[in-house]
């Protein structure tokens, strides 16, 4: 077995290992979709129509549209925490040991990405399965569909929750810095309404969602879900998803100013 795998499972395998033993983590990840999902789409489904979109093929009810950006919610935040684990990693003095490894520095945070990824996609799963429950039901087929888009998205929120560890000095300042990321990024996005909502509302607001890398990973799921593709949605992910990776290579380049005294 090469270095390379063995890296990978030790990495993965962590990650898995604290995830069981923080029992709570993997609830909150489902109480927020389903407060949503529960709670206020009942409230805005009368005051939010929806046309006819793709890929839909005809009327839909509120619950059954948000579903996807729920998903996405489950990722992004999943995404921001296992950055939070990356700046207590760091503290503790644990991140220094492991970027110390005679493996080149992108495949251990290729490894962090690929362990917080495969932690998401499971969450996703649970929340479909409970949305199923619940009677909001996709094609079978997209179940199965929908995985390459879960961990396309996944890679890319995880990413950028790497590039926001690598420039946080300090445990107590990353929860700010989580709420101005996590907040714009969901609610400017097409996760709770469609672009062609915002543009009645504000010009300048549709832009922003439709520049928003989160938008596109929702569509990259929404689509998926209903065993469609969307070329548009895939390329604008893996373009965001290169640049947080790229950014944060260079964030956690030792040769960087202050780096070696973050640890």
């Amino acid at each position: 077995m090469t270095p390379y795998v063995t890296s990978l499972r030790a990495i993965v395998g962590r990650e898995a290992l604290r995830f069981i033993h923080q029992r709570e983590r993997f609830i909150a990840a489902l109480v927020r979709p389903l407060v949503w999902l529960l709670v206020f789409a009942a409230g805005f489904r009368a005051a939010l129509g929806l046309s006819i979109i793709p890929p839909y093929q005809t009327y839909i009810a509120y619950e059954t549209y948000i579903v996807p950006g729920l998903c996405g919610m489950i990722m992004l935040f999943n995404g921001m925490q296992s950055s939070l684990s990356l700046v207590y990693d760091r503290e503790m003095g644990s991140m220094k040991l492991l970027l110390t490894a005679p493996l080149p520095r992108w495949w251990l945070l290729f490894c962090k990405l690929a362990g917080a990824t495969a932690i998401s996609i499971l969450q996703v799963y649970a929340f479909l399965a409970i949305a199923a429950l619940y009677g909001i039901n996709m094609p079978p087929l997209g179940y199965i569909t929908v995985l390459p888009a879960l961990a396309v998205a996944g890679l890319m929120l995880g990413a950028l929750g790497l590039l926001l560890s690598s420039f946080i000095k300090q445990l107590e300042n990353f929860a700010g810095v989580m709420n101005f990321v996590i907040f714009p990024m969901f609610f400017l996005s097409s996760a709770l309404y469609p672009l062609w909502k915002m543009a009645e509302s504000s010009k300048l607001l549709h832009d922003i969602c439709a520049l928003n890398p989160f938008t596109h990973a929702v569509e990259l799921i929404r689509f998926a879900l209903y065993v469609q593709f969307n070329a548009a949605a895939l390329g604008w992910t893996l373009l965001a998803a290169a640049v947080f990776v790229a950014a944060a290579l260079w964030g956690y380049n030792p040769s960087r100013t202050g780096m070696s005294r973050r640890g």
